[in-house]
Formats: C-alpha cells, sequence, structure tokens
C-alpha cells in the first residue's frame, strides 16, 4: 500500500471559535512529498440546525450566501461528529505512518478544531504542520507575488486550492 506523507485537510465551520462552533465539513487530502494525491476523504457533520442559524451571522456568511445555502442544505444528510472522526482515524490509518503532518491554509485554525472536537485524531498528529499561509505571508509581502486563489468556502474546494498554492510557491525555487 502506498504511504502518504502529508494530511491535507481543510473544514467549514459555524464560526471560529471552537468552544461555541462547530465542524460542518471535512476533506482531506492525502499526499506524498510531491503532491501527488494519493488518497482523500469528504464528510458532512450534522450540526444543529438552530446553532448553525445562531452562529452562521455576519458580513462573512451575507458574503458568502451560496456557501451558507449549500451548507444548511447538506447538513440533513450529515453524520455524528463522532462517527466522522473514527472514519477519519480508519482512513488515516491506511495512508500514514505516526505523527501524521497536517497540511493547509492556516492550517491552526482547523487544528483548534480538531484539538477540540476530534481528540483521538489530534493525539495521531504531529505537533509541526506545513502552513501554506506562511508561504502567503513572504511571497506577497517580501517578493509582491500573489497566488490568485479562488475562495469557494467549500472544504474539498478550498483543499484543492491550497495544494495548488504550494505548488506554485514551490515553482520559484526551481
Amino acid at each position: 500500500m502506498k504511504k502518504a506523507s502529508l494530511l491535507w485537510m481543510d473544514l467549514e465551520m459555524t464560526g471560529l471559535l471552537p468552544e461555541k462552533d462547530r465542524i460542518l465539513e471535512v476533506a482531506a487530502i492525502a499526499t506524498d512529498w510531491k503532491l501527488n494525491v494519493v488518497a482523500e476523504y469528504t464528510a458532512v457533520v450534522k450540526v444543529s440546525p438552530r446553532l448553525m442559524k445562531r452562529r452562521m451571522v455576519g458580513d462573512f456568511w451575507e458574503k458568502n450566501r451560496e456557501a451558507y445555502e449549500a451548507l444548511m442544505t447538506q447538513n440533513s444528510s450529515g453524520r455524528s461528529a463522532m462517527e466522522v472522526e473514527r472514519e477519519l482515524i480508519e482512513w488515516a490509518g491506511h495512508y500514514f505512518g505516526k505523527d501524521i503532518i497536517l497540511a493547509g491554509n492556516s492550517i491552526h485554525q482547523d487544528r483548534k478544531f480538531i484539538d477540540h472536537e476530534w481528540p483521538e485524531l489530534a493525539r495521531m498528529l504531529h505537533y509541526r504542520m506545513l502552513d501554506v499561509s506562511a508561504w502567503k505571508v513572504y511571497f506577497e509581502n517580501a517578493l509582491g507575488k500573489k497566488f490568485a486563489k479562488r475562495e469557494a468556502h467549500r472544504a474539498l474546494d478550498d483543499i484543492n486550492g491550497s495544494i495548488e498554492e504550494l505548488k506554485w510557491y514551490l515553482t520559484f525555487l526551481k
């Protein structure tokens, strides 16, 4: 079986506070170090519609109405956070060894939610992470180069965008 090196993950949440908000959607892509896709996983986490309506308010959700509507609609087909965590652990066990390196854009924010909602999965993750947003900060500010990333605010689209973005930054190293 082909082993992966990086666990790319993106979460869509009701907001940014792990103590008050919940994970709504997860996408995970296992890649090797050359960023070739080894496997993908996606799931919808069922969240109380009342919590969603209470927490998914403000400018962000007004500007991203299409994502809001899609997340609200798919919620009824979701599964419990515990069930999704079990599946993710099993899936990751197929493709990774121990101390999995998490990768993504502003992945530290997703990691807060993983630590809060999925503690068993969190224990499988290495303390080091590959955060594409660090590359973004350097390239935009020091080099004046900006990657044109689409902002779908859907987990699978966003994580694919993060992989594309890192590939773009890496072209400057050759």
